[in-house]
């Protein structure tokens, strides 16, 4: 069964609005910081470089995690199994979903009897994830 891509969320708007805001105050910052070490006062004008270069590295740092955050969170779809039953022989078939299948939906003849073969249960696998437990000591 393919495996469409999963769509991933998008940034909240406002989060958009503040990490623009703190990146063209750092750009200004730097402006500042260059105007002033140009000006002869490199005192104040290291101090506007190193605001403004901290600044814009941990806005960018922050956007990366948050998009990263982002993409993660997106959910994958599970894999949907159906289960076709003979129920004269016993045999059993496992296969993968097919749009138009339900429970008790008569599908193919059974290769043993050739009976009528019928969905018996359709499932989701679910593969959870183990998490680690934390070390004491």
């Amino acid at each position: 069964m393919s495996e469409p891509f999963a769509t991933p969320k998008k940034l909240s708007p406002i989060l958009l609005g503040i990490l623009l805001v703190v990146f063209l105050l750092s750009v200004f910052s730097l402006f500042l910081g260059f105007d002033a070490y140009l000006g002869g006062d490199a005192e104040s004008g290291s101090t506007y470089m190193i605001l403004g270069a901290t600044t814009l590295a941990l806005s960018s740092y922050v956007l990366f995690q948050t998009r990263k955050r982002v993409l993660k969170s997106a959910l994958k779809t599970q894999p949907v199994t159906t289960t076709i039953l003979c129920e004269k022989c016993g045999l059993k078939n496992v296969r993968d979903f097919k749009r138009g299948d339900y429970i008790f939906k008569d599908v193919e003849s059974c290769p043993k009897c050739n009976e009528n073969m019928m969905i018996s249960s359709i499932y989701r696998e679910v593969k959870e994830k183990r998490k680690i437990a934390p070390r004491l000591g």
